[in-house]
This record gives structure tokens, sequence and C-alpha cells, in this order.
């Protein structure tokens, strides 16, 4: 059962077959027992949990189901979600219990999805690799010597070790698309302003964008069906017409244009990372797509780009914790310049610290011109490249990561290294584009593979669509952890 879709899930308990309470039970002992290994939650409160699905069981039996209803769902922690401790993996906010729901989690909550708990991430969503936790490092369960990837790591392991049948997780830079890579499972990140950020704790608030992340793209498509819409709430959320993405999903790829931009299959991917998005490529080949070689000149600068952008808008969106109105204060401080030094000093860790520092030079008065500005500017070429790549081509592919998963502690004294993980995701995101990973086999030390999928604005459906296809004639995306099996 641990390996049933989204929709089979929803079959079961239209027929009665098992209730949401069962099913919610099931997956909670299964946390429960997995998370010690793991750490892909921070917190399960599992009476709240077995209430929401009870709720959801009588929704059931009077005939108002819908797709996600009953179904247990895990929350990034860094959603506001009202009754629960809400964390963002940062000890400034270890004591928060949120008083809200963010949109992401009421619509979970009106689609009648139970949720099962909140998940670990890189502490305010700043890593790849989700060792700057306030709560420890999350372990990928094909190998707990290795990574799961981040930000969104809590959700990615949860998801591949069937702690949970789908999460949502947040991508800033790729940090849905990584993890997913890492641990062997699909994510999406929707088109920029497609899914409301409101009550997502900010990080960079013109490249952070919500989506889900879940073991198949049939299973990604019935959770944008709920996570995306307007929100008046969230001055960046999109006012468009809703969307089913479940519409395309079975339509044939005959005459697909795939774009295979040549900056990306370069030196720095390593060969069984190749092979693998190679071997993938060729696939599409035989359901009828053809290829074409496109240019992103630009795609090289959009590491330095981005870490003067991100950081520029984290120092601003981060200034609010300072101890004065909720989240963590100094025990000890002489008046008000103090509590706030000390409060920020104890309760950030090193990488925020780091990027709060960086940030805050980029903005300073003599380099604004000189960091910023450019960086804008910078940011706008990406795009066009992007917007030229697509008059050749419907899809750009490539890989999601230049290598698998990489050992705990490996690059966690050299930032640049670290940073670099994320070089073929970040441009996406300064894009605004939709961009998504799915399982294409395995490397080094048998760790996944994730072939990386970007599609034009709001082409959500088509990319679902060839991932889908994609799907239908491999198995990858069945394949579960050893030790997760049951």
């Amino acid at each position: 059962m641990l390996n049933s879709s989204l929709k089979q899930f929803s079959t079961l308990l239209a027929a009665k077959k098992i209730s949401s309470a069962e099913l919610t039970g099931e997956f909670l002992k299964r946390s429960q027992a997995l998370n010690p290994g793991y750490n892909a939650f921070i917190t399960i409160n599992e009476e709240t949990s077995l209430n929401q699905a009870r709720a959801a069981d009588m929704i059931i039996a009077s005939g108002g189901a819908r797709p996600l209803t009953g179904i247990p769902i895990a929350q990034k922690d860094i959603f506001c979600t009202k009754g629960w401790l809400t964390t963002c993996g940062s000890k400034m906010l270890s004591n928060f219990i949120s008083p809200y729901d963010a949109a992401v989690v009421e619509r979970f909550n009106a689609a009648g999805a139970v949720n099962i708990g909140k998940t670990n991430m890189d502490e305010f969503a700043m890593g790849s690799s989700n060792e700057t936790s306030y709560y420890g490092p999350v372990r990928n369960p094909w190998d707990t010597t290795a990574v799961p990837g981040g930000s969104s790591g809590g959700s990615a392991c949860a998801v591949a070790a069937r702690m949970a049948p789908a999460a949502t997780g947040t991508d800033t830079g790729g940090s849905i698309r990584q993890p997913a890579a890492l641990c062997g499972i699909s994510g999406i990140k929707p088109t920029y302003g497609l899914v409301s950020r409101y009550g997502m704790v900010a990080f960079a608030s013109s490249l952070d964008q919500g989506g889900p992340m879940a073991k198949s793209a049939e299973d990604l498509a019935l959770m944008l069906n709920v996570m995306a819409g307007f929100d008046t709430r969230d001055s960046t959320s999109l006012q468009r017409e809703a969307e089913d993405y479940v519409r395309e999903l079975e339509k044939p790829l005959a005459g697909l244009r795939i774009g295979l931009p040549k900056e990306y299959f370069v030196k720095e991917i390593n060969d069984d990372v190749a092979r693998a998005v190679e071997a993938a490529i060729a696939e599409y080949r035989k359901l009828g797509a053809k290829t074409v070689e496109v240019s992103l000149p630009n795609t090289k600068l959009s590491v330095p780009v981005y870490y003067v952008l991100a950081p520029a808008e984290a120092s601003s969106n981060l200034s609010r914790f300072d101890g004065v109105r909720y989240g963590y204060r100094a025990p000890k401080y002489i008046d008000l310049d103090d509590m706030y030094r000390k409060s920020r000093a104890q309760a950030f860790g090193a990488e925020v610290k780091r990027r709060i520092l960086i940030g805050t030079y980029v903005l300073s008065h003599g380099y604004y011109d000189a960091y910023y500005i450019q960086a804008q500017k910078l940011r706008r070429l990406i795009a066009l490249d992007f917007a030229e790549a697509f008059k050749q081509c419907d899809i750009i592919m490539g890989p999601t990561s230049p290598t698998v998963a990489f050992d705990l502690g490996e690059k966690s004294s050299d930032p640049v290294q670290m940073y670099l993980s994320d070089a073929y995701t970040i441009s996406v995101n300064l894009a605004g584009l939709p961009g998504m990973s799915i399982p294409v086999g395995f490397g080094d030390k048998n760790r996944p593979v994730g072939l990386h999928i970007v599609g034009n604005y709001f082409t959500e459906a088509q990319m679902l669509n060839v991932a889908h296809q994609y799907q239908r004639v491999t198995d990858w995306h069945m394949q579960m952890p050893a030790g997760s099996q049951e």
C-alpha cells in the first residue's frame, strides 16, 4: 500500500476499503518509527492529525469528498500552520506556535487533506543540503551517510521513505527540485506567483515559490490543483483562471521539441549523472519527441547573480526577527540595542548570518549600484535567454544537479561549493519560470539522479504531461530505499 498513488488512495477511501483515520494512523506509525533515523520531521502531532482524519471520514461518508480528502500530506515547516509549531528550522522560531494558517495550508484543509506533520528544512530555507537546520541534518533514505538536498530536504526524505504520500516544499533557487533529484522523487516549482506566498515565511520574496513534492507527476498534478490559485493577501499572486493540471497527462509526446542547452552538458556535470540524463532523453526520443540544441549563454552568471539578490532580500525580510514581537529573545541584555544584537546572534545559525551580512553589504551605500543593480540587469538577460530558447523548443531538459547526493559534511566548510549544487536550477527562479525534477536512474553509490524539466510561463500542465509519459514507461519513481521497504 505504501507505493500507492494519491489517486489510488482516493479510490480506496471512496470505496470504504480503508478509512482516513486508518490510513493516517499507518503513516503516523511509520513516520514515528523511521524519523529517529532520518530526522525528516520536526513536529508530529498524532492527536491533531487523527482528528483531521476523522473529520475527513465524515466528509467522505456524506458524499462531499474531493480528490485529496482524507489523504495525509506533510507540510514543510516554513508554512505557518495554526496551532502547530512553525520553526523554519531555526532556533529563532523554536517557540513559535502559529496563530493562523498559510494560504497553502488553508487550501489543503479546504480540500479535506490531513496534515501529518511539519518537515525539517535548512534554516529559513537557506541551504542546499539540509545541514543548516537547528534541529540537525536530515539523512537521505537511500544512504544515510548522504545529504537529502535542501532546503526542502525533510519533505523529500519523507516522500522517498514513504513516511508521507506527498509533501509541500518551497523553492527559492532549487529547493524543491534539487532535493527531489537527490532523494529520487518528483517535485515541481510552479511559475512565480501561481501559488500564494501568504503565510509562507519569506526568504527572498521575488524568488520564493511553494510547490508540491510527491512520488509521481500524476500526484504533483493533483496537488497543484489544490495549491494554485489567486490570493488577494499576496501582492505577487497572479489572477488567472483556474486550471486542471491533470487534463493533459495522457497526451502523446509525438512532435514535442526538447531543447538541450549546450551549457548544461559540460565538464561540471559528473559522468554518472550525465549517463542517466542522456538515457532519459533517449527514452523521450522513443516516445516521439525530437531534440534540438539551444543556448542559454548567461547561465554561468546565475549563481553569482542569485547570491547577490537572494541575500539582499533576505537581509530585509529577516530584520523582523528582533526578539520583540515573537520568536527567541536573549535571556540577558542591557538595553534594547543589546537585546536586538544578542537575540539575533544567539538564534540565527552561521549560514543565515552569512547571507544577512552579504545582503546588507550589497545594499549599502556605495555598493548598491555596483552589485544589486548590476545583478538585476543580469537577471533580465537570463530571462531573455530562456525567451529566445523557447522560440526553438517546447521544453528544456538537463540535469537537476551536477552530482548525486554528496556525503554529510562534505561541503559544509566550503560555502561556494555548496552554492554550486544549485547551478542548474537557480536560473529558473531568476526568470520566474516553472521547473521540475523527476527521477531517471541511479549514479555513484546507487544514489538517485534527477532530470530537470523547464517550461515556459504557465505550461505546468504540459510539463506534467511530459513527465507522466516518461513515468508510464519507466519505474524509477516506484523505487523505494531498502531501509524503507515494508
